[in-house]
């Protein structure tokens, strides 16, 4: 045994270490002190791609998977959706109608949660593009009537190259203007469509600027309509986004069809306005070309879009509200767009529509799947930038954190450092006025085996990290993370390029849910919210009793109280999270909490309402509907 374990030395190490760690992290103490995971046993028929996690008033969380990365699903129609319920562990498939993947999402004013763009289309790649194609304006002159045509019509160029339409469209009639002097001009109808040469080869390409006929008109139809294309070529063919939107109604537990977008967006932010409106901002369009600053807004009355302050950013941009209806973008984004465009951190005036950039940001060329998050609570008007990437496929990777005071004159200073360069890290705001941070990767996707098993608290008030128990199951890109009611987060996806570390074997996207259980979850008598309303106004008081250990507690054992935004969240990029500070006082047998009045501090809609003793043990989450 004594000549066997010689020559197994390290292996029996190794087992020795896992053996005792695993004892450890059970050990009261160790929990007490850095909380725990645990692996949530998800059924086989229940287990999905998930790539947007949301949290709605329900209680439930929204997993939307769509097609989940996976070409294939696509190409079969085969889109999901999951809802899981925390509370009884309970799963539910709902079916989801077009391809969400890739999706923004904004939490609404009613409790709806509204979910705008997905994919159209999947990209092919630089080297395996086989058909010649690219971008096609289709014009109709004809004033009075818009035409329609099948996925598949054919548009022939001057040459005699046939090229296919990748998408059914419609192309509006012209429109008639008559002049001062009654002379009157028609402009031409348009709208943009993918085609694709109808043969494979080299011998499709067009480089040249032209005219295309569509084939199966006839006489005047044959003049009035036509299609105009800059180039047909063999680049790589990106993503193309859909204009689709609906609301999921958390009541009916389905999608509610709404007006679509002007314009298809993949890879979009959505963000909640002042006024509970909604802002879609950026994505990839129905060509695949990232959106020239076409934003758009949603009316949740009226259930319609209209246009919205122009202005660019990369897709999935970190947009954050703050006092005053200004939008703070972070310089967070996803990644499509170039390098030296819209990607600097700054304040977007929506009113006047100017952009005052905000300078002091280290590392500032590697904000690409950095993470963001408005600090508690949200009355410092605080954001912090936690790691990050160069663009694209770069390896490289920055443990910069960074915090901006939007209440001074702007300016990033720096924030503790990270354990190490981090990509995709996932960030949630606890009812402590902690932010809890985990998973992450070195490298793009995880390539070289790179996950990052570490996970930390960070406090606002002493600027510092400290560590906590690190998850089993490592998470890069495509991951997210959320608060539960009951005070744990859950962690959702991962998508590895590579399943080892030589990038050899492809990797495959990671289904299993992992949760974590902080230490303030491990201390005795916590406190309860008890009779109180759940109708609260801005600028309102109201009266809750609390209860410890099934006991009315003694109100001065309160210290905090804050309203919770549910969060709804996607490539490491949540901007509905947001904690904000109640006023609290002693009023009889009973705790008095007042309501902010600002309605870009807390905007309308639901709200997990947390009270946290002086230990900074929080209470189970009381859903309210702020108006």
């Amino acid at each position: 045994m004594v000549v066997l374990a010689g020559l197994n030395a390290p292996a029996a190490i190794s087992y020795a270490e896992r053996t005792y760690h695993a004892y450890t992290i059970e050990r009261p103490g160790y929990k007490a002190r850095f909380g725990h995971w645990d692996l949530l046993d998800v059924p086989e028929k229940y287990r999905v791609s998930a790539i947007h996690a949301a949290l709605l008033h329900t209680g439930k969380v929204l997993l939307i998977a769509g097609s989940g990365n996976d070409e294939k699903g696509f190409d079969a129609g085969t889109f999901k959706t999951l809802l899981w319920d925390p509370a009884k562990n309970t799963f539910k498939l709902i079916p989801t109608p077009e391809d969400v993947f890739c999706a923004g999402h904004a939490q609404l004013p009613g409790g709806r949660l509204l979910v705008a763009g997905g994919t159209a289309r999947y990209e092919v790649l630089e080297g395996r593009v086989e058909r010649a194609a690219g971008p096609m304006l289709v014009k109709n002159e004809d004033p009075d009537m818009a035409r329609g045509f099948r996925r598949g019509t054919v548009f022939r160029s001057p040459d005699g190259k046939a090229y296919r339409a990748t998408r059914a469209f419609t192309v509006p009639a012209a429109k008639k203007h008559q002049g001062r002097k009654g002379k009157v001009t028609v402009t031409a109808g348009e709208v943009r469509v993918f085609v694709e040469a109808a043969e494979k080869g080299r011998g499709q390409i067009r480089k040249d600027p032209a005219q295309y006929r569509i084939e199966g008109l006839a006489g005047v139809d044959r003049r009035n309509l036509y299609g105009l294309a800059q180039a047909m070529t063999l680049n790589k063919q990106d993503y193309h986004g859909i204009n689709a939107a609906y609301e999921f109604d958390p009541r009916s537990e389905r999608y509610v069809p709404v007006d679509p977008m002007a314009e298809a967006r993949w890879y979009p932010t959505l963000v909640t306005l002042e006024d509970g409106r909604v802002l879609a901002v950026s994505g990839l369009d129905d060509v695949g070309q990232i959106i020239a600053g076409k934003n758009e807004i949603f009316d949740p009355r009226t259930k319609k879009w209209s246009k919205g302050p122009e202005r660019y950013f990369p897709t999935y941009p970190a947009l954050f509200l703050t006092k005053g209806g200004k939008l703070f973008y972070s310089g967070s984004n996803a990644g499509y767009g170039p390098a030296d465009e819209g990607r600097a951190p700054g304040v977007w005036n929506l009113r006047r529509n100017t952009f005052q950039r905000v300078p002091g940001l280290k590392d500032a060329d590697q904000t690409e799947t950095s993470a963001s998050v408005l600090l508690p609570p949200a009355q410092d008007q605080k954001v912090m930038v936690l790691g990050g990437g160069g663009v694209g496929e770069s390896r490289r990777s920055t443990p910069r954190t960074a915090v901006v005071d939007l209440k001074k004159s702007p300016r990033f200073t720096d924030g503790p450092d990270l354990p190490q360069g981090t990509r995709y890290l996932s960030s949630v705001i606890l009812p402590d006025d902690t932010v809890f941070t985990t998973g992450g990767s070195v490298d793009y996707r995880g390539k070289s085996d790179s996950d990052i098993h570490r996970a930390q608290f960070y406090s606002p008030e002493s600027n510092a990290f400290r560590p906590a128990a690190a998850p089993v199951v490592g998470r890069n890109y495509h991951s997210s993370a959320l608060l539960l009611p009951d005070g744990r987060v859950a962690t959702f996806g991962s998508d590895s390029l590579y399943a080892d570390p030589d990038n050899t074997q492809t990797g495959t996207f990671e289904q299993r849910v992992e949760i974590y259980t902080p230490p303030y979850l491990y201390r005795k008598n916590r406190p309860a919210l008890g009779k109180g309303p759940t109708e609260l106004r801005r600028g309102s008081t109201a009266d809750y009793t609390v209860r410890s250990a099934g006991r009315v507690a003694a109100v001065s054992g309160i210290a905090t109280a804050r309203l919770m935004r549910p969060s709804a969240v996607t490539h490491t990029t949540d901007v509905e999270q947001r904690s904000v500070e109640l006023g609290v006082e002693q009023h009889g047998r009973s705790l008095r909490l007042s309501v902010p009045k600002d309605p870009a501090l807390v905007p309308r809609g639901w709200y997990m309402l947390f009270v946290t003793d002086t230990r900074g043990t929080p209470s189970r989450a009381r859903w309210v509907h702020i108006s």
